[in-house]
Parts: structure tokens; sequence; C-alpha cells
């Protein structure tokens, strides 16, 4: 919806005649949110900058906004009851807890068109927002089921680290992680394997909770302590957002583990790495990760917001399915085949 500044009419006399001078009006810029989980965490902090970027290059404003610390729906419900409230032009909002924000704020639905990005509605709810943007979660899920079978082809037994399966992105990458090593027409992903080419999952994974460095690292020595497992598969960057914490608490663990000679393979799915992580890859405390673009996410985000305000149609769903692999030493920029 464009809202227009207002324009004033100058007349000056002039020796000849009079000449009547009108200003063309002028577009006030369009104004954005997306509204993160949280927005002390890199993957939103990029997003954000995605969408302020793109932004800028049409005179509008993309801001993000949300909380600090640990996610909570409750106080995401709370920032979007606000934001319904103001003068926006669209909302972007990163789903914590679908049911409760559907029972909630979501039932005071403005005239402000609303998008999720990264973390989709559930199906039941999918129809208070007009569109999704995030990346290809069942691609992800493949691609990490696709490393695991590069880096121990024999299989093992996998823990896989999740934050809640109550977000269907979640549950998305863990059944298709599950449905490329089980890889028999009837896995649907929503059991654990049960030595289905070799894999196993115990009883006690997957581990949820996760989604804090705090919470991942504790999960991870936990799993590291008991010796018992060949794979480790983050479906977040939760463990290593704090590299610095990752390597003094897992450093020494994994250290003797090695001496031992039973070091897990730990696959971590993350934004880009940067130096830091890049230096615990290297260094032998993670054995590779899976990469995706969040200014990309950032910058769709802000396109369909855009094409809303302005009264075009847009798609149902835009999934980002583009992804980097990162190997110690060296990156590939397309996808490890199997």
């Amino acid at each position: 919806m464009g809202r227009w500044l207002s324009f004033r009419v100058f007349y000056a006399a002039n020796l000849l005649c009079g000449l009547l001078f009108t200003y063309p009006t002028i577009a006030e810029p369009l104004q954005f949110a997306l509204l993160a989980k949280r927005v002390d965490q890199r993957f939103f902090i990029q997003a954000g900058e995605g969408c302020a970027e793109a932004a800028r290059t049409q005179g509008d404003v993309c801001r993000l906004l949300g909380a600090s610390g640990p996610a909570h729906f409750r106080k995401q419900n709370q920032l979007l009851e606000q934001l319904f409230h103001q003068h926006l032009d669209g909302i972007a909002l990163s789903v914590t807890q679908s049911e409760w924000l559907a029972g909630h704020a979501l039932k005071q639905m403005s005239h402000i068109p609303l998008i999720t990005f990264n973390a989709d509605l559930n199906p039941t709810e999918q129809h208070l927002r007009r569109s999704h943007v995030g990346f290809d979660n069942l691609a992800i899920g493949k691609q990490l089921g696709i490393l695991a079978q590069r880096l121990k082809p024999q299989g093992g037994r996998l823990c896989v680290l999740t934050g809640s399966l109550k977000d269907t992105y979640q549950q998305e990458r863990l059944h298709e992680i599950r449905r490329q090593l089980g890889a028999i027409p009837n896995h649907k992903g929503t059991e654990r394997l049960r030595g289905e080419n070799g894999w196993i999952e115990p009883s006690r994974c997957p581990l949820e909770r996760a989604e804090t460095s705090e919470h991942a690292l504790l999960q991870l020595a936990t799993l590291l302590n008991t010796n018992q497992f060949d794979v480790i598969v983050n479906i977040g960057s939760w463990p290593i957002d704090q590299p610095a914490m990752y390597r003094q608490q897992l450093g020494p663990i994994l250290t003797e583990l090695d001496r031992q000679g039973t070091r897990p393979v730990i696959i971590i799915a993350t934004p880009g790495p940067d130096a830091e992580q890049r230096a615990l890859l290297d260094d032998g405390l993670v054995q590779a990760y899976l990469g995706w673009n969040s200014y990309e996410l950032g910058h769709q985000s802000y396109w369909i917001l855009k094409r809303l305000a302005q009264g075009q149609a847009v798609p149902e769903k835009v999934l980002i399915d583009t992804f980097n692999v990162y190997l110690p030493q060296a990156s590939s920029n397309s996808p490890v085949k199997p």
C-alpha cells in the first residue's frame, strides 16, 4: 500500500506572466519488518541484512525485529501483536510455535500482509499467511544424509540433534536424513533407523532442545562422553554459534576419543561458516558443514513483501535449494553426491 507525501503548490510572479509550479507527488518508503525468533543469532542477523540491502535498492526500509536470547513463543506473540498496530506495509515472521500464535496474535490479523520466512506455520494454520520464503528442507535433510554416507560408508550408530520437532522445517530435515540413509521404499522418515543399510538410531535419539549454544554443547558433550555414536548430525548451527566455547568444551573430549580411535563424525548444518568456524573444521573438531545463504533468504523475503504491498500476486512458497558443502581444507560449491 503506497502512502504519499502531501505536496504544496507554489505560485511565483514573473515580470512577463505568472507561472504555476507544482511539485510531483513523492512516495514514502515502504516499511517492512522481519520478526525473527531472536535477533542476536548470526542466521537471523544475516537474513535481516539481506532484507535491508534489497529494500535500500528500492528506496524502502526493512528492519529486523525480535527479542534477544533463547526463542520464546510468548515473547514473539507479544511483539507480533504490537506490530499489527503499527504502520507497516508487510511483516515476515519466523514462526516459533505455530499453534500458539494461531490461537493468539494471529486471531487479531490486521490488514498488514503477513508472510513467513525460515520457519513456517503448521499445515493446518498456513491459511493465515500469504506466502512462505524458506529453504528446501527436504533437500537439506537429503544432503546431510549424503554427507553421512560419504563420511561413514558402512553406516553406524547415528544421533541427530534438533531444536523443537514441533517446527515443521526441523521435522522435514530429520525425516529426509532418515529416508536418505534408509533408502527403502516404505521408509517415511517418521521412525528411527533400525539397521537399514547399517544405520541405527538408539532410543535416546534424536535429541531435542538444541536451539542454544549452551544446550547444544551440553548435549554434544553428553553424547561424546558415552562413546557410543559413530555419526552426530546437527540440523542447525547452534553448537558452533560460539566457536571458542565449542573448542574449549569439546576439544579435550574429541582429543581423547581420537587417541582411542573412536572419534565420531560430526556434521553441522549452518549458514556459511566464518573464519573461526572454518578453523574448527580444519582442526578436525568438525568433519563437515552444509551451508546456505541467509542473505538470500532476506532478499527473497523483501521481494515477496514488496509485491504484496503493491497488490501483486505472489507464489504460495519460495524455496531456496542451493547449498555449499565445506570439508577440511577445501569447500565445494555444489552438494556432495552420494
